[in-house]
Formats: structure tokens, C-alpha cells, sequence
């Protein structure tokens, strides 16, 4: 089915965002038969070696995990659309819950989207990644609303 080509693009993806411990995977027995309660997915730890539900990962896990559902979902509408290429994507927060070590490895498959030819855009607080993004728009509060800026920077 459609969903189990996404899971697939996802898991190419989470497996390396969470160094091989997490795989989605459909769960067996849907809770939700016909019902609009979600997608049914459960997380497979390589760690235990035991499928869980998705509702017991972290905030910085279920960060990848999403991450990593969207860019399977873009992946699968790319290769279903006849060669519609999808060439922007914008994540919006989500990085305040990750460890160091998990951003790293979001911001790496970030950056490996843009090296392929896409076009990404982080819409964050997070001060750790100004140092890891080389063109910002910053916006700035003012007295009487906010203004912008662009800041450049060479890693």
C-alpha cells in the first residue's frame, strides 16, 4: 500500500537518525478499524527487540520519527507524481528536544537533502543551530512590531 512505501522511505531514513535502534512498523492488530485514530504505527527498538507504540518514544524521538515520515512521504509523492520533483522543505521547531547527539543527526539528513538539490528551510529558536546554518533570516523583535535581516556565515 501507499503508507507501507512511506514507512519504507522513513525507516531508510530513521534508522540512521536514531544509529539503527528505531524502525516504524504497521501495527498487527489496528486499534482503530475504519475509524480516523491514526495511522496505526508502532516503533520497533532494535534495542529491546520488542515493537512499542509510538506514543512511548521521547520528545526528540518522536521529532525524527516525524522528520523522518515526511521526508519518506516527499521521497514516495516524488517517485508516485511522474517525475514531480519536490525541491523545498520546512521544518518548523522541534530541534529544543533534541539531545546533541540527535542533532546532529537531524541536522545531517537536513543537510543531505540540500547537497541532492533541495531547498530547506529551519524555522527555529534553538541558538545551537545558528552556528550550524550558513544563510539566516533572522527576525528581530521591535518596539513596534519586528523586522528582519539576513545573516551570511561561512562554516
Amino acid at each position: 500500500s501507499d503508507l507501507d512505501d512511506v514507512i519504507v522511505a522513513a525507516n531508510a531514513r530513521l534508522k540512521i537518525m536514531s544509529r539503527g535502534r528505531y524502525s516504524l512498523v504497521r501495527r498487527v492488530n489496528p486499534i482503530h478499524r475504519g475509524s480516523a485514530g491514526g495511522l496505526d504505527l508502532e516503533v520497533e527498538d532494535a534495542y529491546t527487540g520488542y515493537a512499542r507504540s509510538v506514543t512511548t518514544l521521547s520528545g526528540g524521538e518522536t521529532f525524527l520519527a516525524s522528520l523522518a515520515l515526511a521526508l519518506g512521504l516527499a521521497d514516495v509523492v516524488q517517485n508516485y507524481s511522474g517525475g514531480i520533483y519536490l525541491d523545498t522543505i520546512f521544518v518548523d521547531e522541534g530541534f529544543g528536544t533534541l539531545d546533541p547527539g540527535a542533532l546532529d543527526l537531524a541536522m545531517q539528513a537536513l543537510l543531505d537533502l540540500q547537497s541532492n538539490g533541495r531547498l530547506v528551510g529551519i524555522i527555529s529558536h534553538v541558538p545551537e543551530l545558528k552556528e550550524r546554518i550558513d544563510v539566516r533570516l533572522e527576525v528581530i523583535p521591535v518596539e513596534k512590531g519586528s523586522t528582519t535581516r539576513f545573516r551570511f556565515s561561512r562554516s
